[in-house]
């Protein structure tokens, strides 16, 4: 069980301003998730073919680039539900939230930004983040 001391709390009034501006020369994994409200476009199919290859190369695109998806298969239970739990972690603590789909010793995650309905750089970030978990 996950406890909520162990999440980040995200403070709801940061914003772009709130960024450090070297940001873009960060990887993925070390950035952090801009919040997002709508109004700007969704990455263009380019854009994100772009950010996919800096992931394992078991992320996909998918619908047309509107979702990111991966796989991850363990050897029991256990396991499984230790790994969605730090998925779990990493998404609170960057206030970004992947769909998750959860069976014995499977776990499907999928992610978009439902406010643009599609990818922005904050599914990639919190994919990178997950990809650091096998690491």
């Amino acid at each position: 069980m996950i406890q909520s001391e162990s999440f980040e709390e995200q403070d709801a009034s940061e914003n772009c301003d709130d960024i450090v501006t070297d940001n873009e020369s960060l990887p993925l994994a070390r950035k952090r998730c801009i919040p997002c409200e709508g109004g700007v476009d969704p990455l263009t199919k380019e854009q994100a073919e772009e950010l996919l290859k800096q992931l394992n190369p078991e992320w996909t695109l998918v619908e047309g680039a509107g979702l990111l998806a991966r796989s991850f298969s363990f050897p029991n239970y256990k396991k499984t539900i230790i790994f969605v739990n730090k998925v779990a972690a990493i998404a609170e603590g960057e206030n970004h939230h992947p769909d998750m789909t959860v069976s014995y010793d499977n776990v499907g995650v999928e992610l978009s930004t439902h406010a643009i309905d599609g990818l922005s750089e904050n599914d990639f970030i919190v994919a990178a983040k997950i990809d650091e978990l096998e690491a």
